[in-house]
């Protein structure tokens, strides 16, 4: 049996148990809103025990239950192929009502007819800042997402061992001969940091042609040296450690068994206020950047209660809300603007968000990840000439 059905089959099971806690409760339930969300542990830990308490004392009547699918966009794909078996199999209604996902996620989702626009309805939707609630990777997906959250990822490094931390990735291939195995990063199977920095990487390597692959056109003629690039990212993997996830990058700077690696910035502070990271240790993009991206809801074509699928992202995504949750306990960049956020938010904790990584230099440095159809090439090219 693969892998993957194995997952399927695991989330089905977890969806019937639920059916069997609700019925064992006093309490008259009467609707059950089933979540699928997409992300590390942290992101199911959100929706379960911040989120669906709050919302349960709205609404009495609903019971959130939330289910993760693991990180990466194999998390994504999990929820993608959940709803697939669910349009095949011709029930009105689908068990899942609301899903969080990652940009390809939104994308495969609305390539394949799995999910229905709703965002008019939304007035969080009048509050969004930026173009992500309208393009995903090159595709137009406007009025079928809403951000949960804008996240980034950088470099993390001690000082205690790096007093000259490389600023750019040609600087990092060069420290990484000097200091062997003391990068560390995740490859592209075991969390979003480590395809970050392999896009970082090819963005380096691609020079001018970085603008293309985010913006398009696609063409594979654009694709001609990757095998080279990504024979250089082998090599230079000879040099590295490879981790086992997004935690696990965290995990082993924590404990100085690396000493530089690429991490979610949410992540990293979430583990600092937590006192599971090293206060000293800080954190850089190198040129000419690295990506970031949204995490997206999406209600499936047929949820059975899209109706409080709305509302959930709605009040999730309320200033007071992105400010109490999204911005001060997760460590999050907010999927609103943040003017309407910064008001409910202590300038310790602004201060805290943006200590080692300015504005400007997200505007410089932070990049959104390549077009759909070079994203999903990389992800392939990384197997073919990296991993084998």
């Amino acid at each position: 049996m693969g892998k993957g059905l194995v997952a399927l089959l695991c989330v089905a099971m977890l969806v019937f148990l639920v059916d069997a806690v609700y019925a064992q409760e006093d309490i008259p339930v009467h609707v059950r809103l089933t979540m699928m969300v997409a992300g590390d542990q942290n992101m199911v830990d959100f929706f379960q025990y911040e989120i669906a308490p709050e919302f349960e004392k709205l609404y009495p009547n609903v019971r959130v239950y939330v289910v993760g699918t693991g990180p990466g966009p194999a998390g994504s794909r999990q929820i993608i192929e959940k709803l697939k078996i669910e349009r095949d199999s011709g029930k009105d209604k689908w068990d899942i009502d609301i899903a969080v996902v990652h940009e390809i996620g939104a994308v495969w989702a609305l390539n394949e007819g799995l999910i229905r626009p709703y965002t008019d309805f939304l007035t969080a939707k009048r509050l969004t800042v930026r173009n992500t609630d309208k393009m995903a990777l090159g595709v137009n997906v406007d009025g079928y997402v809403m951000p949960m959250f804008h996240s980034q990822t950088a470099i993390a490094y001690n000082p205690k061992y790096v007093k000259d931390p490389p600023k750019s990735y040609a600087e990092l291939v060069e420290w990484v001969k000097k200091h062997p195995k003391k990068f560390g990063y995740n490859g592209i199977k075991h969390g979003a940091s480590g395809i970050s920095f392999v896009a970082g990487w090819l963005y380096w390597k691609s020079g001018k042609d970085m603008e293309i692959l985010i913006n398009g056109p696609y063409d594979k003629k654009y694709e001609e040296k990757w095998k080279d690039y990504f024979a250089d990212l082998k090599e230079f993997n000879k040099y590295v450690t490879m981790t086992s996830g997004n935690a696990g990058t965290l995990d082993m700077l924590n404990r100085g068994e690396i000493w530089m690696g690429p991490v979610w910035v949410d992540m990293f502070y979430t583990w600092m206020a937590e006192g599971r990271m090293d206060p000293n240790i800080k954190l850089l993009i190198p040129a000419p950047g690295m990506p970031g991206q949204p995490m997206h809801y999406v209600i499936p074509l047929k949820a059975k209660n899209a109706d409080y699928a709305l509302k959930l992202i709605d009040f999730v995504s309320s200033p007071k809300m992105q400010a109490k949750y999204i911005v001060e306990k997760f460590n999050w960049y907010p999927g609103i603007g943040d003017q309407y956020v910064k008001k409910y938010v202590s300038k310790e904790v602004l201060k805290s968000l943006y200590r080692d990584i300015t504005q400007d230099d997200l505007l410089k440095y932070g990049k959104p990840f390549p077009l759909t159809q070079y994203y999903e090439d990389m992800l392939e090219a990384y197997e073919r000439w990296v991993e084998k």
